[in-house]
């Protein structure tokens, strides 16, 4: 019997599926190519971004010096965390936690392969080292917080543009045209983590809300400030960092900032890499207001300014009492709080009152509160001070 042929039909329709398939694949990515989306490339071939991204992009260096390391107390790592703190650092996949109190370590974990010396991504931890940066150089006299944006960058200084300040961008009031989306392809946050051109996505803004009349949180105003400080000192801001910062607090380690491009531009809203030490440094500098060891880096009056809530309307038309200028801030039983914050729970949190400092890192955070903190940072600060709180034990 002779062999039924296939029928040509069903062929047909499958080689017109890979034509039109190829056809459409060819299309996107002369179109990804053609709008300059290129770095969807890398968002999809990396997704979400990680605490190990260090390998994925060029960095410089922010030199350490001759570093002087954190003594241990007397009861170091004698006393077990409470069981609801343990729980939630292992739940939000944590890789380090540290608590100093009194200017010497009491706890100290790691998890996974970290270590005490092991680099981790700050994320938006970034943005109040910046800060720090900022009020050394306005003190310094490089620049005045009420100067016009546009001063520094001529692409601030025709209509509203022009209207903004250096004290919108520290209190994020900017008013541009800025979309901090994390969990969108398309998002302008998405572009500056994986893009190549950072310094000309941000100078292309617009400022289309009147500056200083509402709070929305945006990593462009962070970049904003560091071209500022490029631009006046004439210095990478990780080389301002390292001679002005780094250096001065005794960090141990060599941290990296990654960079748009090799020899481009910090990513200085986020992407700070250090460990968990000498991450602790900046949250003692800022307890100390502003000094190490006697020596003030930056002045007591920038601290106390960068600490006080800006009181700018945020979306619920409320004066914000939670953001000072990059610094969050909070009042926990009794006790004000500051803290610098990173989008996977990245925490360096001063309790100034106990004299103690908590450094977390990982991979995780938890959940959004009403009063826009997270609360597994509230359960490291309640953990850290069940242990450790020198007001409790004045009760017992």
């Amino acid at each position: 019997m002779e062999r039924q042929r296939p029928s040509g039909k069903k062929t047909g329709f499958w080689t017109k599926f890979r034509w039109g398939f190829a056809i459409i694949v060819l299309s996107s990515m002369l179109a990804i190519w053609i709008t300059g989306y290129s770095y969807i490339y890398k968002t999809l071939i990396y997704t979400y971004p990680d605490i190990d991204d260090i390998g994925l992009f060029d960095d410089r260096p922010i030199m350490d010096t001759v570093g002087v390391q954190w003594p241990n107390a007397t009861s170091y790592n004698k006393d077990s965390l409470p069981i609801e703190t343990r729980a939630k650092l292992e739940e939000t996949e944590s890789v380090a936690f540290l608590i100093i109190k009194n200017d010497s370590v009491v706890h100290e974990e790691y998890w996974d392969h970290y270590s005490e010396n092991q680099l981790s991504n700050s994320f938006s931890m970034a943005k109040s080292i910046v800060s720090i940066l900022v009020g050394i150089a306005s003190e310094e006299g490089y620049f005045s917080l009420d100067d016009s944006v546009g001063k520094y960058l001529p692409e601030f200084r025709k209509g509203m543009n022009a209207k903004l300040k250096i004290r919108h961008l520290l209190y994020m009031s900017s008013g541009l045209d800025w979309d901090e989306a994390y969990n969108s392809l398309f998002s302008k946050t998405t572009e500056a983590y994986y893009g190549s051109d950072l310094k000309g996505q941000v100078l292309k803004l617009k400022v289309v809300r009147e500056p200083g009349t509402k709070f929305e949180y945006m990593s462009c105003n962070t970049v904003l400030l560091s071209l500022i400080i490029n631009k006046t000192t004439g210095k990478t801001i990780s080389d301002f960092a390292s001679e002005k910062l780094w250096k001065p607090i005794m960090a141990t380690d060599q941290a990296y900032w990654s960079l748009d491009h090799n020899g481009g531009l910090e990513k200085s809203y986020c992407c700070f890499y250090s460990c968990a030490r000498d991450f602790a440094r900046i949250g003692k500098l800022y307890m100390d207001s502003g000094a190490w060891n006697g020596h003030q880096l930056v002045s007591k009056d920038f601290v106390k300014f960068s600490l006080t809530p800006n009181a700018i309307p945020d979306e619920t038309k409320n004066p914000v009492d939670y953001y000072g200028a990059h610094w969050w801030l909070m009042n926990h039983n009794g006790h004000e709080i500051f803290y610098a914050r990173g989008i996977l729970g990245q925490y360096i949190i001063s309790i100034p009152d106990e004299r103690m400092i908590i450094v977390r890192l990982g991979k995780k955070r938890g959940n959004k509160t009403a009063d826009n903190h997270y609360d597994d940072m509230l359960q490291y600060v309640d953990g850290a001070l069940k242990l450790y709180s020198t007001k409790l034990d004045s009760l017992q």
